[in-house]
C-alpha cells in the first residue's frame, strides 16, 4: 500500500498492492493495521454505502456537522469518478480550497477524506459504483451540502460544456460563506 498527500496534506490517496495474472486480479482494499500504521490515524468505520450513478451526475459537495462528522475512506469498484474534497475547517490555513483525484476500477486508487471536509464527485464513465466507509451514521439533521458550483471555489469540473445531472437536494446547496459550519 503506498499513501501520499494531495496539496491539501490531510486528504491522502491510497493506492493498494495489486496482484495481477491472466486469470485477474487481487488486492487488500482495506487493511486496518497497516492505514493506522501508515497513516498515524486509526479510524472506527461504522457504516459503508454504495452508490451508483449515470454519467454527468455530480454529487455533493456534502458533509456533516459534530457530533456526527465523518472520516470517509472511498474508492470506485465500477466506472471512474472525478472526486473533489473541499477544505470547510475555518481555522485552516487552506479553508476554501478543493483537492480531487481521478477514482476509478482500473486505477484502485482510494481517497480519505478527513472530518471538515466536503466531498462531492463526478462521474466520467457511462456508470460508476462508488463504495465508502464512514466513521459517523449518516444523520439527516447535522447533514449540509455547498453548492458544487459556488464561484469562490472554483471547482475545475471536468464538465466539457455539458450541465451536469444534479438532485433536488443538491441544488439547494449554499455558497460556503452562506452555510453555517458550526
Amino acid at each position: 500500500m503506498n499513501i501520499t498527500s494531495l496539496s491539501i496534506q490531510d486528504v491522502l490517496v491510497i493506492e493498494p498492492k495489486v496482484f495481477e495474472d491472466e486469470r485477474g486480479f487481487f488486492f487488500e482494499s482495506f487493511n486496518q493495521e497497516r492505514f493506522n500504521n501508515l497513516t498515524n490515524l486509526s479510524p472506527l468505520f461504522i457504516q459503508e454505502n454504495h452508490s451508483r450513478s449515470s454519467k454527468g451526475v455530480l454529487r455533493g459537495l456534502h458533509f456533516q456537522l459534530e457530533p456526527a462528522a465523518q472520516d470517509k475512506l472511498i474508492r470506485v469498484v465500477g466506472g471512474e469518478v472525478f472526486d473533489v474534497a473541499v477544505d470547510i475547517r475555518p481555522d485552516s490555513p487552506t479553508f476554501g480550497q478543493w483537492v480531487s483525484q481521478i477514482l476509478s476500477d482500473n486505477n484502485k486508487k482510494q481517497l480519505w477524506i478527513p472530518k471538515g471536509f466536503a466531498h462531492g464527485f463526478l462521474v466520467l464513465s457511462e456508470t460508476a459504483d462508488l463504495v465508502y466507509k464512514t466513521t459517523a451514521f449518516y444523520d439527516k439533521k447535522n447533514e449540509r451540502c455547498i453548492s458544487w458550483n459556488d464561484p469562490k471555489l472554483q471547482i475545475e469540473w471536468p464538465l466539457i460544456g455539458v450541465d451536469p445531472i444534479t438532485s433536488s437536494k443538491d441544488n439547494q446547496g449554499l455558497f460556503l460563506n452562506k452555510v453555517n459550519l458550526i
